[in-house]
């Protein structure tokens, strides 16, 4: 192994020290290189680094190889190297030429940087709203199409992903509901004691879980379940092509991937929302018949004379406008995936976190809407 192995002897020639390189300088051999470089001039006690370099017994050279034998000679323009023939002086012309001080580190104020991720981020989120509403202009084109054109509504699709997004989330949105629904009973009745007004639970859990609760849940449930999986498949068709090969032949992803999950998400949030409230307040008449000795029959008599219909009618108005808006950022998202699957996990989390967002400041908006309305 000996003439296969890189070799380092310093010696000294005409009163100036030189470095005799031999054996193979790859990068496969290097491994170790600079210790055996280090023991070798302390033993050859030259008393320093040689600025010559005899690289003639050199049997194979690389790029990895010729910058560490430059290296040992301090790696300076007015190195000497004595190559083995022309192919090795062109490949040492080369490192040599290329070879620079490492860019002195930056250091940046941190406001100033503060600043900087703040701008990076403004325009990443400007350039988001922009394609999301370029987004969502396509989906109303092809929706328009295929009103005007009825059998485009593929149906199969459609109940295929209402089975999905909707009767496989009954027990998830239920049980969570329900639970919420004791919860807000429990707490009520707790603090309205204090009053004497412990009866007042009963409009506690129907106007919170009508208006806001039941519907908001089933939303942020629906976001992490059903969108985040709209997300993952049409990732994945992207990172396998499929959506590409379905542009290719001629069929709009828009139409055939998309305008399935938004039919079936919209239709199935109200339907869900209606599960979650029913739920809920299934949850909270348990409730209250262990804290305020109440039958159920009483329960659901005094939340039908004291709890009006349209606080009802809000959650449900609610709810196709967030099964929209989750299903049209799961599937945008989807499409946004390039390449790899890393980019299919970014994508999906940053799905539902935009979905969340987006439900509850619309939950706001409609807040606002209803109060000026006074409904």
């Amino acid at each position: 192994m000996s003439d296969v192995e890189p070799t380092i002897r310093y010696t000294m020639r005409a009163g100036k020290p030189v470095v005799e390189i031999g054996g193979n300088w790859t990068v496969l051999s290097l491994r170790g290189i600079r210790q055996k470089a280090a023991k070798a001039l302390a033993a050859a006690g030259t008393g320093g680094a040689a600025r010559a370099v005899d690289a003639s017994g050199v049997n194979r050279l690389d790029t990895a190889g010729a910058l560490e034998i430059l290296l040992l000679a301090g790696g300076g323009a007015d190195t000497e190297v004595t190559p083995r023939d022309k192919s090795h002086a062109d490949l040492f012309e080369v490192v040599q030429k290329n070879m620079c001080d490492a860019m002195p580190e930056r250091h940046v104020n941190w406001l100033a940087h503060w600043l900087d991720e703040v701008g990076h981020n403004t325009v990443e989120l400007y350039h988001q709203a922009v394609n999301l509403c370029a987004f969502f202009g396509e989906i109303l084109v092809v929706f328009l199409e295929a009103c005007v054109q009825p059998k485009r509504f593929r149906i199969n699709a459609v109940v295929r992903q209402m089975y999905e997004v909707w009767i496989r989330a009954l027990v998830i949105v239920g049980v969570l509901c329900f639970l919420i629904g004791v919860v807000i009973a429990y707490q009520g009745v707790q603090q309205l004691r204090q009053f004497g007004a412990e009866t007042f639970a009963v409009e506690a859990v129907g106007i919170s879980m009508f208006r806001e609760l039941g519907v908001l849940l089933t939303a942020i449930i629906v976001a992490g379940r059903s969108g985040s999986a709209f997300t993952a498949q049409i990732g994945t068709m992207q990172v396998n092509q499929e959506v590409d090969a379905m542009r290719t032949i001629g069929l709009n992803p828009v139409e055939w991937l998309v305008m399935p999950r938004i039919v079936a998400l919209v239709i199935s949030m109200p339907l869900l929302a209606f599960w979650g409230d029913m739920t809920g307040l299934l949850g909270g008449a348990v409730a209250c018949t262990f804290y305020l000795d109440f039958t159920f029959v009483q329960f659901f008599e005094r939340l039908r004379d004291t709890v009006g219909a349209w606080h009802f009618y809000t959650g449900m108005i609610k709810s196709p406008v967030f099964g929209l808006i989750i299903a049209v950022i799961g599937c945008f998202e989807g499409l946004q995936v390039k390449g790899s699957a890393e980019s299919v996990g970014q994508l999906t989390t940053r799905s539902v976190v935009e979905s969340i967002f987006c439900v509850i400041v619309l939950d706001a908006v409609f807040s606002i809407i209803f109060l000026l309305a006074d409904v």
